[in-house]
């Protein structure tokens, strides 16, 4: 359907790979005002076409590959696309967010969005070239790694023109892990992942190996020369400030390996404690000085936060905080070339870094508990490479790895060291010493994750100083960075750009009265907080400089906005969210962590070295507008435009 806004191509196409067919989706100015796109849309799309006995590897489960008004736009860092579904790990709703350029060729091919829901007999690939959608075999791609798999695409796309020149295109494909339905396995765009949920799985079950895209169409926006003036300035400001100018280009998410070290925020030996002897053998500083070639960055990004390392010969994408932490101290390993070794070995494989790290963490300490005689043991990594493909082809204890830890420690045992949240594999941080991302994790509505969960440590450690143990005011704080995040990923933009939020004195001068005097006081703002949770539309201007996100959207699409308006959007998309979840039968007794991490202090001697997970919760609910059971009010569905089902 046609659109009178900018930053939207106007057009979602439903491909359905059981029958060929191929239709417009209908999607409304009006849907385009209240979810704005990325995996808000995406939510709304699975919310209404999916039923509650609908089950993720089914041929009515959809994959909803989505951009944003951002995307396309000029506008920083915003390269950015979603892929939802049903998750075959958790088996509630899944987003993955994913860089490179695929995003931005699926709108060149005049698409916002594309559905597609199905299974095909065999395995096919998909060429979209702006109208035209062509399904072709695939038997020569199954089986292939994701890179050899692109390489292989490009040339079959060169062939095509007739012309002998490259096509200019997008990409996403699978690997051996997703064809043979590992529940964590990643799809690929270039070096990019979306890894998490399993989304790799169910494309993997539709016999789907790739979607490539490619066209000549643009992208409009409403104020193309106040759009480009504000991008210019934006640009500037990201450049210089402490966190995007300075920490991320200069050593990446792996930068904050020594400073979570030296928070007790460190994963380590799966989650049994927070620091770890050799950490300076896998910190960002050893991998900047001895191993890092050169920084990349996604499309429209001044953050270039990714690294490049050198693998067997070969230059590849450096592994992030997550891998570095989670196969490094969580499983106490200190050889760094090992672990850009799996890094690149789980992306060709097609397999996420996270989930198959704690999982691998969970079977050690089992194995060390006498609960499961696999072989596994801390800090021995001889036969790992090797374990990584016994995954991805489901060959011996890697079958039963490939399900996850959730569904290990059910079949063996240890529940209360499997560490994950709704059946979604933690991250490298150790919320017993930040309490308040440990309410986030297990709140998050797509399972154990830091991002979707609000990434509460930045406060609690990572770029200010507020105290880490405290709850008070934590779950107001995380309703609102949550909904934050929800909308900017929704535009498209990739959520390194909220680091930005923070005035630059506050992260330069950490020692500085007016420093300590804020990070004191926010433990005893809850109550304002709470009034701006309830009542987001009061902040009807934008915030000048840290956050431009709201103004650029109203540049960018003609609609009118606020920052309150824009927190709102992002309130609703995450209310969405849980909403849909609990269809799938998602309640508060499913907002949890393992007992290692409620109820054993970190720190024997320190009580508060826990997660007092239940009393946030509470306070949490409150803010939220949903009930004590964890459910969205009426009211709260009414209050969001939230049609109730």
């Amino acid at each position: 359907m046609a659109t009178n806004y900018g930053g939207y191509m106007g057009k979602v196409m439903l491909i359905d790979l059981s029958t060929g067919q191929i239709q417009e989706y209908p999607w409304s100015d009006r849907e385009r005002r209240l979810f704005l796109g990325g995996k808000t849309m995406a939510a709304k799309i699975l919310g209404d076409c999916l039923s509650p006995d609908v089950t993720p590897l089914s041929e009515e489960n959809m994959l909803v590959i989505t951009t944003g008004p951002f995307t396309g736009s000029g506008a920083p860092s915003s390269s950015r696309f979603n892929i939802s579904t049903l998750s075959p790990l958790t088996g509630i709703l899944t987003s993955s967010n994913c860089g490179g350029n695929f995003g931005y060729y699926l709108k060149k091919a005049g698409l916002d969005a594309l559905i597609i829901r199905g299974k095909s007999p065999s395995p096919i690939w998909l060429e979209i070239q702006n109208e035209t959608f062509t399904l072709h075999d695939a038997g020569d791609l199954w089986g292939t790694m994701t890179g050899e798999a692109q390489t292989l695409l490009d040339a079959k796309l060169q062939e095509t023109t007739g012309n002998g020149k490259p096509v200019k295109n997008g990409k996403i494909v699978i690997g051996p892990a997703g064809e043979n339905l590992v529940s964590y396995a990643s799809v690929v765009s270039n070096e990019r992942l979306a890894g998490r949920g399993g989304v790799g799985c169910v494309m993997g079950w539709k016999n789907l190996k790739a979607v490539t895209v490619s066209g000549n169409h643009t992208v409009s926006v409403k104020c193309p020369e106040k759009l480009s003036k504000l991008n210019k300035s934006w640009f500037r400001y990201l450049r210089k400030h402490p966190l995007t100018g300075d920490q991320l280009p200069r050593m990446g998410t792996a930068g904050l390996v020594s400073i979570m070290q030296m928070r007790g925020q460190l994963s380590t030996k799966n989650y049994n404690y927070g620091q770890f002897d050799d950490f300076d053998m896998v910190s960002g500083e050893t991998l900047a000085e001895e191993y890092n070639i050169v920084n990349k960055g996604c499309l429209s990004c001044p953050i270039k936060c990714a690294r490049t390392v050198d693998v067997d010969g070969k230059a590849v994408k450096g592994p992030e905080l997550e891998t570095l932490g989670l196969l490094g101290s969580g499983i106490l390993n200190h050889d760094l070339p090992a672990i850009l070794k799996w890094n690149y070995e789980l992306d060709e494989l097609g397999m996420d870094t996270i989930s198959a790290a704690s999982t691998l963490g969970y079977a050690m300490e089992a194995n060390e508990k006498g609960l499961w005689d696999n072989g596994l043991s801390f800090g021995s990594i001889d036969g790992i490479s090797v374990l990584w493909e016994d995954i991805a082809y489901r060959r011996g204890i890697g079958d039963e790895l490939a399900n996850g830890s959730r569904w290990c420690s059910e079949k063996y045992g240890g529940k209360e060291f499997a560490n994950h949240a709704k059946g979604m594999e933690l991250a490298a941080y150790e919320p017993r010493r930040s309490v308040g991302l440990g309410l986030g994790y297990a709140v998050s509505n797509r399972g154990g994750c830091h991002l979707n969960g609000g990434y509460m440590i930045i406060v609690e450690g990572l770029a200010l100083n507020v105290d880490p143990q405290t709850p008070h005011a934590k779950p107001d704080f995380t309703v609102i960075f949550q909904d934050l995040m929800e909308a900017v990923s929704s535009c498209g933009q990739c959520l390194f750009t909220t680091y930005a939020f923070f005035p630059p004195p506050l992260i330069s001068n950490p020692q500085s009265w007016y420093a300590k005097l804020f990070c004191a006081a926010v433990p005893h703002i809850g109550g304002v907080l709470r009034l701006l949770n309830k009542f987001p539309r009061v902040v009807c201007f934008h915030l000048p400089v840290i956050f431009n996100q709201s103004k650029a959207l109203h540049l960018v699409t003609g609609m009118p906005v606020t920052f309150g308006s824009f927190l709102k959007a992002g309130k609703r998309g995450y209310t969405l969210e849980r909403y849909i979840n609990t269809r799938f039968g998602i309640t508060a007794k499913d907002d949890t962590l393992p007992s290692r991490l409620t109820d054993v202090p970190q720190d024997p001697r320190d009580e508060t070295t826990k997660v007092p997970l239940e009393r946030m919760k509470k306070v949490y609910y409150q803010a939220r507008g949903w009930d004590q059971n964890g459910v969205p009010t009426s009211r709260t569905l009414k209050k969001l435009n939230i049609e109730k089902r």
